[in-house]
């Protein structure tokens, strides 16, 4: 892993390692395994300002397709052959199917021909209906596994997502917190990628267990890249 400081100059990618995988944790929350040509996403929350809507709690409804432009993005500069979302893609389990007409095309057009999986989640765990890629509950690849939620007691190698990580930093008496990537080598929990998804810090109680403390990271998202900070610098 990384060789860690209190704050770094900002990069866009930094280069992590789980379980002998080298990953590489992109500014805009995507993971990349660069040997297997294997992409992570996870938490896109797609429509969730529909289904806030039609709760009767108005929200403005730009996030699906700010969502969809920024995954198209990080897509095009990786061009993965394999693509892993890890579970609340959909934020209830109306959103695929109420899905606007451009949002699917645009969807459908992003996924292409390339093999893509569907993880379910608490928020989705239904398969999207008419939309390419496989639909599983988990996935086992080269010592990986990656699921939705962190399961307590997971051996090493365990991809999740679910939590929203999000990091806080005090640095010259100003609080600093970006939604973030958290391991410590043996585990890795990805951010929530979706535009109108919000963090929980990783010393929350939610966290304690899944990761040896002496060994965890953030990898923070910040404007203009992503800075590792040792667990020791969190607050």
């Amino acid at each position: 892993m990384n060789s860690l400081a209190p704050a770094t100059d900002a990069s866009t990618a930094l280069t992590v390692r789980i379980v002998g995988h080298e990953a590489v944790c992109d500014w805009r929350g995507v993971l990349f395994f660069p040997a297997m040509g294997l992409m992570v996403v996870s938490d896109l929350h797609l429509e969730k300002g529909a289904a806030y809507a039609r709760r009767g709690r108005m929200l403005p409804p730009y996030d699906t397709a700010a969502t969809l432009t920024r995954l198209e993005g990080v897509l095009a500069d990786y061009d993965p052959e394999m693509v892993i979302s890890l579970g609340d893609s959909f934020h209830d389990e109306d959103g695929a199917a109420e899905m606007p007409t451009v949002f699917r095309d645009h969807l459908v057009r992003i996924i292409g021909e390339r093999d893509w999986h569907w993880i379910a989640g608490n928020h989705d765990p239904a398969p999207p209906p008419d939309l390419p890629g496989r639909c599983a509950q988990e996935i086992a690849v080269e010592g990986l596994t990656f699921r939705h939620e962190p399961a307590r007691g997971a051996g090493p190698g365990e991809i999740a997502g679910h939590l929203h990580p999000g990091a806080r930093i005090v640095r010259r008496g100003r609080s600093v917190r970006r939604a973030c990537f958290v391991s410590d080598g043996e585990r890795l929990i990805m951010p929530a990628f979706g535009s109108l998804t919000g963090t929980l810090n990783v010393l929350d109680r939610a966290f304690s267990g899944l990761f040896a403390r002496e060994r965890l990271a953030a990898y923070m998202l910040g404007r203009q890249g992503i800075y590792a900070i040792a667990g020791s610098m969190l607050r």
